[in-house]
């Protein structure tokens, strides 16, 4: 029995060996600095989510790039499902993103849980598709560049992130670093930006003034060196959504993010950044009401 599992183990790797491309099978894999499990996890891959293999290091690590934002890391090869050039294609071209913070996809022998804004292959509203197994998904989804993308939609995503603990290289609901939080919120509205802060703040076009900043650009916020290393989603009446210690609401003004149980500013502004086209008028949930929603279904 020994000898079937190591079997079937080698052939895996010598078939993700041969191949160009892969995906990722489950809920969340981590994708890190080196070849190492006790190396920095720099980023995660979320399930559907698709790597091109750059380069192997025994059989157990391979390194990758990340198809959404390009990042390059190392993941575990036992946590990779290689995939064909044709299931690279229609995997990257045709996928719906899960609007939903935790939902269990089921196929006829086992559950998988589907984080928020994990890709689903091949979804037709009912069943995805990863390899030759088919998986049920009765959660709410979306597909990229369905109409989602107004400054109004964004920040509503962005709040199904509320209160997620802070994970230094997370892009999930059960961790998510400041980054990791303006790319997922993003990308649920169709948008691909880079993985970390300071290669974000390259995108888009300069505010000038905090007054002039509306809800759903994005502020950067530099260390004493003066590198970008934090940032965050602005919302209504002068305040901010970003991940310290927890995805939190504090508020915000020219000099920086304040936060109000320390009295303290925690972080000092760089530059705002407007990724999306502004806004005509104020929406009227806006006027109404600047709290965050008393729970998610509320939200949509």
């Amino acid at each position: 029995m020994e000898n079937l599992v190591s079997l079937d183990a080698l052939f895996s790797h010598n078939q993700l060996c041969k191949m160009t491309f892969a995906v990722c099978p489950l809920s969340v894999v981590a994708v890190r600095s080196h070849p190492s499990q006790r190396s920095e996890m720099v980023s995660q891959l979320l399930l559907g989510e698709l790597v091109e293999i750059m380069e192997e290091k025994g059989r157990a690590w391979a390194k990758v790039r990340c198809v959404w934002d390009d990042l390059v890391g190392w993941a575990a090869t036992n946590q990779l499902m290689p995939v064909t050039p044709t299931e690279y294609e229609d995997y990257r071209q045709h996928f719906a993103m899960s609007l939903e913070l935790l939902q269990a996809a089921s196929s006829n022998d086992h559950f998988l849980p589907i984080p928020l804004g994990a890709q689903l292959p091949i979804f037709d509203g009912i069943r995805f598709r990863l390899g030759e197994r088919e998986y049920a998904f009765s959660g709410q989804a979306i597909t990229p560049g369905a109409g989602a993308s107004s400054r109004e939609m964004l920040v509503k995503l962005a709040r199904r992130y509320l209160h997620t603990p802070f994970l230094w290289g997370g892009r999930s609901p059960m961790g998510i670093d400041a980054a990791g939080l303006v790319q997922m919120a993003f990308k649920l509205c169709g948008f691909r930006l880079p993985r970390t802060a300071d290669k974000q703040v390259f995108e888009g076009e300069n505010i000038d003034f905090t007054e002039q900043a509306q809800p759903g650009d994005v502020a950067f916020f530099e260390n004493n060196l003066g590198r970008v290393v934090h940032c965050g989603i602005i919302l209504p009446d002068n305040k901010i959504m970003h991940a310290f210690g927890k995805v939190r609401i504090d508020l915000f003004d020219h000099y920086g993010v304040y936060d109000e149980e320390s009295k303290k500013y925690s972080h000092r502004l760089r530059v705002i950044k407007s990724l999306l086209p502004p806004l005509v008028e104020t929406p009227a949930a806006w006027k109404e009401k600047s709290e965050p929603a008393v729970n998610q279904i509320a939200l949509f």
